[in-house]
């Protein structure tokens, strides 16, 4: 590991676009997503990602220190702790950030063996977004597809929330629905769409097949330009009318899980 520097200014042009980036949920203008706190940081390490630079909160400096020791390519920039806050993404930041350089995936990618593929059409909240991607990974999807209208995978707080799946389970970002409904199609893989009323249950259905799943928004549910083509699939629920969206795509898929380990 190469001597830290320290910065100390908040006009310094690298600082700037790591703030640039942070507020606009997005990756640096040199391709690196920024992943805070100590646990992604380990994550990228454990998934043996490039990490270019681990900026730490001066209060932290020696913790961070000792977590990359021996990293050649790796870089620690120090800045005061008043200056690491106004970059954070966190309410409550733990001094570190690190700029991860994000795995390259393309679609065949995500059609591995068995496919299990997670749609994800127009979802805004990162939280959610993370949250699907950390269930993902969990219940042995092979791929994510953030269509266009969707929240990016790469915004922090949507890695914050994935706890450092997004590292390691394949997805493409940015497709128009009308190319992820050609490619699904050409691949012969069953779609359902999760839906709040008339659907099947989850359990009524064969998700031992190849298949995808689409998540759609928060607020309109999945696009019609989907839902058209697309088995719809409830969680039935008594007392509410309907489950945020990251919890029906965990039940969902734990389903999916579940029939094929005993198929």
């Amino acid at each position: 590991m190469a001597k830290p520097e320290v910065l100390s200014s908040a006009k310094n042009p690298f600082l700037k676009d790591v703030r640039r980036a942070a507020l606009r949920g997005t990756l640096t203008a040199d391709g690196y997503c920024i992943a805070e706190t100590f646990h992604l940081l380990e994550e990228a390490l454990r998934s043996d990602l490039e990490v270019k630079v681990v900026l730490a909160a001066e209060s932290v400096r020696s913790a961070v220190e000792n977590h990359v020791r021996g990293l050649r390519r790796t870089r620690v920039t120090v800045v005061p702790d008043d200056i690491f806050e106004d970059l954070s993404a966190t309410e409550s930041a733990q001094g570190v950030m690190a700029l991860v350089k994000p795995p390259s995936w393309t679609l065949d990618h995500l059609f591995r063996g068995a496919s299990l593929v997670a749609v994800l059409d127009g979802l805004q909240d990162p939280g959610n977004a993370g949250a699907i991607i950390r269930t993902s990974e969990a219940f042995g999807v092979t791929g994510l597809m953030f269509l266009k209208g969707t929240v990016s995978p790469w915004n922090p707080k949507t890695v914050r929330a994935s706890a450092g799946s997004i590292f390691r389970v394949p997805l493409v970002f940015g497709l128009d629905p009308s190319l992820a409904r050609a490619s699904l199609r050409q691949r012969s893989i069953d779609v359902y769409a999760a839906v709040a009323h008339s659907g099947k249950a989850p359990h009524e259905a064969n998700l031992t097949r190849r298949c995808a799943l689409v998540i759609g928004s928060e607020g309109r549910g999945v696009s019609e330009a989907l839902r058209d083509s697309a088995e719809p699939l409830q969680v039935r629920t008594c007392g509410v009318e309907s489950l945020n969206a990251s919890v029906a795509a965990a039940v969902i898929l734990y389903e999916a899980h579940r029939q094929r380990i005993r198929a």
